[in-house]
C-alpha cells in the first residue's frame, strides 16, 4: 500500500496519459505498472477497488482503467459498477483469466470497452490500449466521426446536436455517453439503411481493432452497445423500438420518413 501511495503523489499533471491499475495479484500489479511506466504512461497501480474508488472520488481523474475481475474485497464488476456511477466515460479494459464469454459479456454491459486475457504478451495490450486512448480515426472523405461540421439530425421523436454530443427522445434528454452518441448518429443518419456489425465497432475503436475472443469476438461488444443504448431510450420512452437487429449482419435505424 506504502508504495501505490507514494506513486498517486508523485503523479504528474503534464498532459501526458494517466493509467490506473487496479489487481490483487502484487506480482502481476507491479509487473504491469512498471511495463506501463516504461511504455510512457503516467501509471498509479492499486491493490483493491475501493482504494482506485476513493481515489476518483476525491477529484482525481484517468485516461483508462485496467482492472481485475477476480479480487476478494470487491469484485471487478461491482467496481466497475460504482465507476460508471462516478464517470461514465473513462474506458475501462478487463484483465482476466476468464475466458467465458458470458464474463466479457457481463463486462461489456456493464460499461467496459474491452475485455482481455491476463495470458496476452503485453505487446498486444499495449496495442490495445493505445487504439482506444487514440479513439477513432476519420477516414478521408467519409466523415465518420461526429464533428462540429454535421447538421443536427431530427428523425421522428430523435433530435441530435453533434455540436455538443446530445440526444433528446420527445423533448427528453437521453443520457448517453460519447461512444453511444457517435452509434446513435451514425444509425440516424443512415436511417433505413443496414449497418454492419464491424462498421459499428471501427467507429467506436478505429478500423481493424481486435476485441473479444475469436474472430468475431467485436460482436460480443457491439451487442452490448446497442443493448445499453436501448435500455436509455427505453428510460425516457419504454416503447422505443426504432433500433432493429439484422441477425447477422448488424442494426439498422427505423425510418420514420
Amino acid at each position: 500500500m506504502g508504495v501505490e501511495r507514494e506513486l498517486v503523489a508523485d503523479l504528474r499533471d503534464d498532459g501526458s496519459q494517466h493509467v490506473l491499475v487496479v489487481d490483487d495479484d502484487d506480482l502481476f500489479r507491479e509487473s504491469l505498472q512498471q511495463n506501463l511506466i516504461d511504455a510512457g504512461y503516467d501509471t498509479i497501480a492499486f491493490p483493491d477497488g475501493a482504494s482506485v474508488l476513493a481515489y476518483l472520488t476525491s477529484g482525481k481523474t484517468a485516461d483508462l482503467i485496467l482492472l481485475d475481475w477476480r479480487m476478494d474485497e470487491m469484485t471487478g464488476i461491482e467496481v466497475l459498477k460504482h465507476l460508471r456511477e462516478i464517470s461514465e466515460d473513462t474506458p475501462v479494459i478487463f484483465l482476466t483469466a476468464l475466458s467465458d464469454q458470458m464474463y466479457e459479456e457481463a463486462a461489456l454491459i456493464g460499461g467496459a470497452v474491452d475485455f482481455v486475457d491476463k495470458s496476452r504478451s503485453f505487446t498486444i495490450l499495449k496495442r490495445r490500449i493505445d487504439l482506444i486512448m487514440d479513439g477513432p480515426k476519420a477516414r478521408a472523405g467519409e466523415g465518420e466521426v461526429v464533428s462540429v461540421a454535421e447538421d443536427p439530425v431530427e428523425s421522428g421523436p430523435l433530435h441530435l446536436n453533434p455540436d455538443v454530443g446530445r440526444a433528446h427522445w420527445n423533448g427528453a434528454e437521453v443520457n448517453l455517453t460519447l461512444t453511444e452518441f457517435r452509434i446513435v448518429n451514425y444509425l440516424a443518419r443512415r436511417a433505413g439503411q443496414d449497418v454492419r456489425y464491424r462498421e459499428l465497432y471501427d467507429l467506436v475503436r478505429g478500423e481493424g481493432f481486435i476485441a473479444g475472443i475469436g474472430e468475431e469476438g467485436y460482436r460480443a461488444n457491439v451487442r452490448a452497445f446497442i443493448k445499453r443504448i436501448r435500455q436509455k431510450f427505453r428510460d425516457v420512452d419504454t416503447n422505443f423500438d426504432c433500433i432493429e437487429n439484422y441477425p447477422g449482419f448488424g442494426y439498422r435505424w427505423r425510418d420514420h420518413q
